[in-house]
């Protein structure tokens, strides 16, 4: 990557619990493996060839079936086995410069599967901007599949709005200052620095505008993304009762320049490695992990409130610590039986929910940051709540932190998904190779999907190689 990047490199790994590797047909196929053709092996996180045309999928819910086609994904081409494990790579031609924030001519994009986990991650070195997300779907594939399929493509048709609105724009004069007769006597220095003071204000002032912009659309193409899916639901329910209770996790990140933006929406996390410049130990000792993401859940207080208070009317909002008896996750996409009476009448006995009385249960409004990274900041690691049933943030910030600090050119989520083998086989009674050879589903009892991505942050110079799953 060219040095003057925020990040260096970007590592991906997967280890799958459940037995439904396969991609789906999300409502009789409507998005399928023509859409996501890279997402059904168990070698998740390969290299996706670049596409020149990222145009968005204009999924409205009143054409929905005319334009799926208009989805633009790169098939993947044969993969040699020194290519399995690689991901984001130098494109094979040089890219075209674009004015547009994050439309990019040349883009490496890379997706993977780990049972009902969804990844992908789109870089573009000509506008210098990062992507990547993580889809964590439960009581099945669908709505991890939409999410992969659809919401990037979301989001960059909005942020092409954003670029068409700005141009429109009426560019303001520049910051003139007028001296009066009190300010004849000050210095042409003192002058020129007042100046340049108010236009650093102006510019910070417009820089803050913008974040709070970005912000706004990625919640925007969750809000949409997630209306077409219900009414993709519902246009299906007959056929396929069971899309009702269908749900994903989403947690987005986007790194453009030193700025990382930050969705969640549900239990997946992200933790940030930092040094304590004040601190005089060792450098190990002096890494912080800071969490990045809220975790929706029931077990977070702060959630649990908001969820009583929100169905005041109702006694039994949290049954035996899930919403409804249903589900620990507060926030998620999909699950329309605990948003929409109707969706929830289409399921049949212990399935339904018997006194929906005040729905939506579940929350789609995401938690929503970014942050300013600084020369302190080492990387990051997004990951399902898979990984942290076995580490704490500090955990898995040193495992991360000794493995890089010891190996140039190698994988660190890779190198963590191992490591929780080796803990969740010891923990289980079993040996690594004997956890291993457990088939997924049956696997499920002793850990979850489990997905992991490292984003190496700074001048840190590392080979540009990711990654495999176990």
């Amino acid at each position: 990557m060219p040095r003057n990047r925020s990040f260096s490199c970007l590592s991906g790994a997967a280890l799958s619990a459940n037995a439904t590797l396969a991609n789906t047909n999300i409502c009789n196929g409507l998005i399928g493996s023509d859409i996501l053709p890279g997402l059904d092996s168990p070698n998740s996180f390969r290299r996706v060839p670049s596409s020149s045309s990222l145009s968005r999928l204009d999924i409205l819910s009143t054409s929905l079936q005319s334009n799926v086609a208009n989805l633009s994904c790169s098939a993947p081409s044969s993969f040699d086995s020194n290519e399995n494990d690689s991901c984001l790579r130098q494109p094979t031609s040089a890219p075209t410069r674009s004015d547009s924030f994050l439309n990019a001519v040349e883009v490496q994009v890379a997706g993977g599967a780990a049972g009902e986990d969804r990844v992908q991650a789109v870089c573009s070195e000509e506008n210098e901007w990062l992507f990547c997300a993580i889809y964590d779907g439960f009581n099945g594939r669908d709505a991890a599949d939409f999410l992969a399929g659809t919401l990037y493509e979301s989001i960059m048709f909005y942020f092409n709005l954003l670029d068409s609105e700005s141009k429109q724009d009426v560019p303001r004069a520049p910051f003139e200052c007028s001296l009066d007769d009190s300010m004849v006597g000050i210095e042409a220095a003192s002058a020129e620095s007042l100046m340049r003071k108010s236009a650093d204000l102006e510019m910070e002032a417009s820089s803050h505008s913008f974040r709070h912009r970005v912000l706004d659309i990625l919640q925007r193409a969750l809000i949409q993304a997630e209306n077409d899916f219900l009414h993709m639901v519902e246009q299906e329910m007959e056929n396929r009762p069971d899309l009702v209770s269908v749900g994903s996790c989403a947690l987005v990140m986007l790194l453009h320049g030193n700025d990382l933006y930050t969705l969640n929406l549900g239990d997946s996390r992200a933790v940030l490695a930092t040094f304590d410049e004040g601190n005089s130990m060792g450098q190990s000792e002096r890494l912080k992990a800071i969490q990045l993401t809220d975790s929706h859940t029931v077990d977070n207080g702060v959630e649990r409130t908001r969820l009583l208070n929100e169905h005041p009317d109702d006694p039994t909002p949290v049954v035996a610590g899930k919403v409804k008896g249903k589900l620990k996750v507060t926030r998620a996409f999909g699950v329309g039986y605990l948003k929409r009476k109707k969706l929830n009448d289409a399921l049949m006995g212990i399935l339904r929910v018997h006194n929906l009385i005040s729905p939506p249960y579940i929350s789609t409004n995401p938690s929503l940051n970014v942050l300013k990274i600084s020369r302190s900041d080492h990387f990051v690691i997004v990951g399902s709540d898979g990984l942290f049933d076995f580490f704490s943030n500090e955990e898995a910030v040193k495992l991360v932190h000794a493995y890089i600090s010891s190996n140039t050119s190698g994988d660190p989520a890779k190198f963590l998904v191992e490591q929780l083998v080796i803990k969740a086989a010891r923990s289980a009674g079993f040996s690594k190779e004997e956890f291993l050879n457990i088939p997924a589903g049956r696997r499920r009892k002793y850990h979850d999907d489990v997905t992991v991505i490292v984003i190496i942050l700074g001048m840190n110079q590392r080979a540009l190689k990711a990654s495999t799953c176990i």
